[in-house]
């Protein structure tokens, strides 16, 4: 018996899948949580690596993908595809966004409905708005706090001679 590597429970077939990059062996009730990886002995020859026709997501959760793709190089969607990402500047663009309308921070958090606490540590860089916050925050200031906006993360080549990357390759300090 193996554990599942997401649930933890026992399972005797594991299933293979890969969820954000990262191949995972887990039992059939967590199949749905990603894509399932077909092994090299597998029966069909014409398929891709990871199973987005019909009858294998059918085989291993019982329904298909609505974000299936349409060629055999593209991969399936999943839940994080959705996901918009906060921009790392948006306490810069909540503060320029605030003073272009000439307000203060506790004015714009009455205007919002929130503490004028919150407004200071967002300003700071020192909290993450809830997406209810930064829907107002964008609305209210005319603002988009998600995307990069100017940093373009091709110009970033970090890493070492052998391809795999630490972690102080990836992370930005604040200091």
């Amino acid at each position: 018996m193996v554990q599942c590597e997401m649930c933890g429970a026992e399972t005797s077939s594991p299933t293979t899948i890969k969820v954000e990059g990262a191949k995972l062996q887990v039992c059939s009730n967590c199949t749905g949580f990603g894509t399932e990886v077909k092994t090299e002995s597998s029966t069909s020859s014409t398929s891709t690596k990871y199973s987005t026709d019909s009858t294998s997501s059918s085989r291993s959760s019982g329904t298909t993908s609505s974000g299936g793709s349409t060629g055999g190089s593209r991969r399936r969607s999943d839940m994080f595809d959705d996901v918009d990402e906060l921009a790392t500047d948006y306490d810069d663009r909540i503060r320029r966004g605030r003073e272009k309308k000439g307000l203060s921070q506790s004015e714009l958090a009455d205007q919002l409905n929130e503490k004028a606490s919150l407004i200071r540590k967002l300003e700071r860089g020192e909290t993450l708005p809830s997406d209810a916050v930064q829907s107002k925050l964008e609305g209210h200031l005319e603002v988009s706090l998600t995307g990069e906006g100017g940093v373009d993360e091709t110009e970033w080549s970090g890493g070492s001679s052998t391809g795999s990357y630490t972690l102080g390759d990836v992370v930005k300090r604040k200091d």
